[in-house]
């Protein structure tokens, strides 16, 4: 399929629909302080606003067109969504610069697109920006959110020669010189997304305006019965915008004509803006899920008669998720899990979820207490973030959906770790108007992703289940072969162990002249610590690690874990060591998306490894 709506090809026009739909009802929403209520701007205000700051930057000297790029470094809020609107107005090309990429990472951004504006919404990473002009050639003028521009960051951009503007004067001047628009072509790009991996720079996805209404018209489509966004349908917007799952819910949300409320900016008070906000779609990560299941199964285990009744609410409820009915408003609703919903804002009708595998036994959860409709989903940037999605009436676990109808999917053979498509096993491969151009001057790696028959190879091992459903079951990549030359995907182990409620981090190591595993632990402190109390064990964290009984009671539940999924002998850790210490972005050891970062973690960690193989003689 291509287009859902004949009049909405690209982004900006699906934009100008939801203005229409809406009647110009509330578009986007924000906390002016915490403890405030949402205060709305409707979608005509937006668009005024956007086309203002749109005219401001081409008044400032900006070029209206396709093939000029615009930074956009700032968290999530009515500025990013004004921005990007007015770079699409006029042609132009938002790219995303992550919080948590990293200088090095940043810099290189900028001088391979050659940025010569950048939006910043922090004094420091302005400042930063602006200290590093010497390494930033193209660097011209910095758009700073914010009610005054701080002394220091005047006096750095007028000794490097960078222009500083207010984001609202920016606005201001596009509103005394207003420009024509010059809307984009399906085929223009709407945004250069930067995935960063573990190793090397970052690559450029090229995605264009059609890649993303042609996946979101399937998206659309294939939910429909269920997924008919409305206007009076409220978005909270807190996973970063810099991604294209939030990228993609905005444009899907503002083709609806729905809104979107932003969340205050600290991660740690999420939920007072739900409670607040009191959204209808709640997309979501599977680590936020996964720590509101252990919260929970934490409340219910320290009282028989709770956990009593916690299991035969669940019992109750799946039986009629089994059968199709989906409520809230049952006895156990009000006896068991109302408070549960209320953590949403106890409004929600729709989960989305997606970027990393979901145990069944937490979306179950999740589809038991909240009382609503949980859709999963699989994808990846380079195919503008989908290429699978369970369809409404789905009631199994354990899958991501069927190929949505923008893209083919196949598997391929990885005869090196004995998947073939023969056994509906192989490596998942998609085609169709959701994939990306390519890597942004990167042919090489371009070409390493994207075969000459224009399928992209996600590295993802996936697996037909009887029902037409895709299951991902592996990694491709981070494969190392054991002393006995059996092959790991390492990848597939950590998220087997990930499920244990004891584990909050786990980095998995091997060696090929060794023929086990090990693995560093770092432990989930809200569940270690209250279970650390009631069984004698030190409750501060550095001295719960140094414990051998709680190591032991560890990996006890993780060989458990592992042994449910059916993980051979040598694909299993030998022994662990606990880790007091998050893995961080800033420590180095995780990704900007919070995956591992291999090389660094087994650099950190080469003696506690080496250490452990001693220990075991091995």
């Amino acid at each position: 399929m291509t287009y859902l709506y004949d009049d909405t090809t690209t982004t900006y026009e699906a934009f100008l629909r939801g203005l229409q739909v809406s009647n110009n009802g509330n578009c986007l929403g924000k906390r002016s302080a915490p403890g405030k209520p949402y205060e709305w701007i409707t979608y005509k205000q937006v668009l005024d606003k956007a086309h203002n700051f749109g005219s401001g930057l081409i008044t400032k000297g900006v070029v209206a067109s396709n093939s000029t790029f615009v930074g956009i470094y700032s968290g999530n809020c009515i500025e990013w969504a004004v921005a990007d609107l007015g770079c699409q107005m006029f042609s132009m090309v938002p790219v995303p610069l992550y919080d948590t990429l990293g200088p090095e990472a940043c810099k290189y951004i900028i001088n391979q697109t050659e940025l010569c504006t950048i939006v910043c919404d922090d004094s420091a990473k302005a400042l930063k920006l602006l200290t590093e002009k010497g390494q930033l050639a193209s660097l011209k003028r910095l758009v700073f959110i914010g009610t005054t521009l701080p002394d220091d960051l005047k006096q750095a951009a007028e000794s490097c020669n960078v222009d500083l503007l207010l984001f609202k004067d920016v606005e201001l001047l596009g509103q005394n010189n207003r420009q024509e628009p010059k809307p984009p072509k399906p085929d223009d790009l709407a945004t250069l997304c930067y995935t960063s991996g573990t190793t090397g720079d970052p690559k450029g996805v090229m995605l264009t305006h059609a890649n993303f209404l042609i996946l979101l018209s399937a998206v659309h489509l294939q939910e429909s019965s269920v997924l008919t966004l409305q206007p009076k349908d409220v978005h909270l917007s807190y996973l970063p915008l810099a991604h294209m799952f939030e990228r993609g819910m905005h444009i899907i949300v503002f083709m609806c004509g729905a809104s979107i409320g932003y969340f205050s900016g600290d991660i740690r008070k999420l939920t007072e803006d739900l409670m607040e906000l009191r959204p209808s779609i709640f997309p979501t990560v599977p680590r936020l899920l996964n720590r509101i299941f252990d919260k929970v199964q934490a409340g219910v285990s320290g009282s028989w008669f709770k956990s009593l009744l916690f299991k035969l609410a669940l019992h109750c409820k799946m039986q009629e998720v089994k059968r199709g009915i989906v409520r809230n408003d049952s006895i156990w609703d009000k006896l068991v899990f109302g408070k549960i919903q209320k953590l949403l804002g106890g409004r929600v009708r729709i989960i989305v979820t997606g970027s990393a595998p979901l145990a069944p036994s937490v979306l179950d959860f999740v589809r038991c207490a909240f009382g609503c409709l949980v859709l999963e989903g699989y994808g990846q940037t380079e195919a503008t973030a989908g290429i699978t999605f369970n369809t409404p009436g789905e009631t199994e676990s354990g899958n991501v959906g069927i190929p949505l109808a923008c893209n083919y999917v196949k598997l391929v053979d990885v005869p090196e770790m004995d998947y073939f498509a023969k056994d509906d096993k192989g490596e998942v491969c998609c085609k169709g108007g959701n994939v990306m151009k390519g890597y942004y001057r990167n042919p090489e790696k371009t070409a390493e992703a994207l075969d000459n028959e224009g399928w992209l190879h996600t590295g993802d091992i996936g697996m037909w289940l009887p029902n037409g459903t895709l299951k991902i079951i592996d990694r491709k990549k981070n494969i190392f072969k054991l002393a006995q030359g059996e092959y790991v995907a390492v990848e597939k182990v950590e998220n087997i162990y990930l499920k244990s409620r004891f584990v909050g981090q786990c980095f998995v190591e091997g060696d090929s002249l060794k023929p086990s595993l090990m693995a560093v632990v770092v432990p989930d402190e809200e569940v270690v610590k209250p279970f650390a109390e009631n069984n004698g064990l030190p409750t501060d964290l550095v001295q719960f690690c140094k414990s051998e009984k709680a190591k032991e009671i560890i990996l006890k539940d993780m060989l458990s874990k592992a042994k449910g999924d059916h993980l051979k002998g040598f694909e299993q850790a030998k022994d662990i060591h606990l880790h007091p210490e998050l893995f961080t972005v800033e420590s180095g050891l995780l990704t900007p998306t919070m995956k591992n970062k291999r090389p660094a973690l087994r650099k950190f960690f080469k003696q506690t490894v080496e250490n452990l193989y001693k220990k075991h003689q091995l």
